[in-house]
């Protein structure tokens, strides 16, 4: 083995001695890689994409129900869609995996079927946030791919798929709209009950303070007014009989009943005088008691003489008379003192009325907070229930936010896995590294001698003379017909090069096309 190598005359010696090395490792490995590439049973993805668009009516005019953003929504979505049953369902449509329900179970399958075959990957773009006012990632898209051997079976499943996220995305959004339009009715109705129960309660409230309802406080108060000014007028009408009633009891005395007895005049005349005298002073008085001591005895002596009695009815017209207006104001004074007392007891009712109110009113005030407060919620029910409905409506007509298909799946035409370009190349560079690792390796395992200065070196002697190589006539034509063979295993080589890259790379006239026009350029 020669110590090192030190110029590029080494590197091409070695070359020389281990191209067989050098070549079959990089050929083998190379042709390895394309059997695998081509061998390899192809792999088809058809993607769709799906567009998410905001609703066309402004959210000034009709604010959506639904409340989550794109996002969630897709993930629920997402999971929906790749639950076991869906894809069980998806499976035994279009007979998927018949090659592994021998080997794997049904777990195996859709989980290989969730996790590698269906791809789901969002599209984001930076856009204004209309609350806040600044830029933000939103999803605006998505896309949905399924990988499979056969094209015309992936874009199926991808077409499927992509019509099942649009299905579900409607089904979920009117199933939202719908459950809050449903719960905003039944909590209008419930709250409709309860005011009509408070309404019960203030209808019994005011029918058992039907008088001291607070409305009525001013009524009550006028009532009480006008009662006080007809008690005034009744006592002055009163004190004007009562003086009427005196003046005729007064003239009553002054007449005889008949005027043929002066006995009963003069007995007349005293009771006048006591009356006068008991309307001034006291029955203690002496003037009071002579009188009626006198009084006492001209009754003894009309009752003795047997002459009837100064009670005895009248014969006296004037008498008559003023008996009659008498009896007459007599009976206004008690109907008076009647008027009166009913309209004291009126006015002691009102009264007790006014005492009530304070704590009437303070009930009716308590009653009355709950049917406002109640009637404020069902206002702003019965609004949020027509916007539910509106939006409803909106989710029906599909004019809120949706999901469009913009791009269907497509018959793909190339499969994505294996990538023969690719795979070709990772196979020239392994085939090269192989090729220099094993001739690397055989030449520094070689303990051959070959040059006059490793020989030297090698046993610590001079070397005394060199004997070139010596080539015979046959030795020349065998490595003329060694350099035709390598001359024609390159040019084949360029033409299935050329044949690989026009059949699976580019065709050769697009990429005779590009070359001109960037020359053109």
């Amino acid at each position: 083995m020669e110590p090192d190598v030190k110029t590029l005359g080494d590197v091409i010696a070695i070359v020389k001695r281990r191209k067989n090395w050098l070549i079959w490792p990089a050929v083998g490995v190379f042709l390895l890689s394309a059997i695998i590439a081509f061998a390899w049973p192809p792999t088809y993805r058809s993607t769709s994409t799906i567009l998410i668009e905001e609703q066309e009516i402004p959210r000034e005019y009709v604010m959506t129900t639904v409340s989550s953003y794109a996002e969630q929504r897709l993930q629920t979505i997402n999971q929906r869609i790749m639950s076991s049953t869906r894809l069980m369902e998806i499976i035994n449509r279009f007979k998927l995996y018949e090659d592994l329900k021998q080997k794997w179970t049904t777990e195996e399958i859709i989980d290989k079927m969730r996790k590698k075959d269906v791809k789901f990957e969002l599209i984001n773009a930076e856009v204004i946030d209309r609350r806040t006012g600044r830029p933000t990632a939103a999803t605006i898209a998505f896309q949905l791919s399924f990988e499979g051997r056969n094209p015309a079976v992936v874009q199926q499943v991808a077409n499927v798929l992509a019509s099942l996220y649009l299905e579900e995305n409607l089904r979920v959004r009117e199933q939202q709209t719908e459950g809050a339009t449903k719960f905003m009715e039944e909590e209008s109705k419930a709250v409709e009950e309860e005011m009509a129960e408070v309404d019960r309660k203030i209808a019994a409230y005011k029918q058992a303070n039907l008088n001291a309802l607070p409305e009525l406080s001013q009524y009550n108060i006028q009532t009480i007014d006008r009662i006080d000014q007809d008690i005034e007028r009744l006592r002055s009408q009163l004190r004007e009989l009562r003086e009427k009633e005196n003046y005729l009891q007064t003239q009553l005395a002054s007449v005889p009943p008949d005027a043929t007895n002066p006995d009963k005049d003069r007995l007349r005349e005293l009771r006048v005088k006591l009356v006068n005298l008991e309307s001034r002073f006291t029955d203690e008085y002496p003037d009071v008691k002579k009188t009626k001591l006198e009084i006492a005895e001209l009754e003894k002596k009309l009752k003795t003489a047997g002459q009837s009695s100064i009670d005895s009815k009248p014969d006296n017209p004037a008498y008559v008379t003023l008996s009659a207006q008498l009896s007459g104001v007599r009976s206004e004074v008690e109907s008076v003192k009647r008027q009166i007392s009913g309209f004291e007891a009126k006015r002691d009712d009102y009264y007790r009325r006014m005492s009530r109110a304070p704590k009437v009113e303070e009930g009716y005030r308590m009653l009355m907070a709950q049917r406002n407060s109640l009637q404020v919620k069902y206002d702003d029910i019965k609004k949020k229930s027509m916007e539910a409905r509106t939006a409803s409506g909106l989710e029906k007509g599909q004019m809120g936010e949706r999901f469009t298909l913009i791009d269907a799946a497509r018959l793909p035409e190339k499969p994505v896995f294996p990538n023969i370009p690719a795979f070709l190349l990772i196979g020239l560079v392994l085939g090269i590294g192989a090729g220099v690792g094993s001739a690397a390796l055989k030449e520094f395992s070689d303990q051959s001698v070959r040059t006059a200065a490793a020989l030297s070196g090698a046993v610590g002697l001079p070397v005394l003379a060199v004997i070139p190589d010596i080539l015979t006539r046959e030795d020349t034509a065998e490595q003329q017909q060694k350099r035709r063979k390598v001359l024609i295993g390159a040019a084949v080589s360029v033409v299935i090069a050329i044949v690989i890259f026009h059949f699976f790379i580019m065709d050769l006239d697009i990429l005779w096309a590009k070359i001109m026009r960037r020359m053109v350029l």
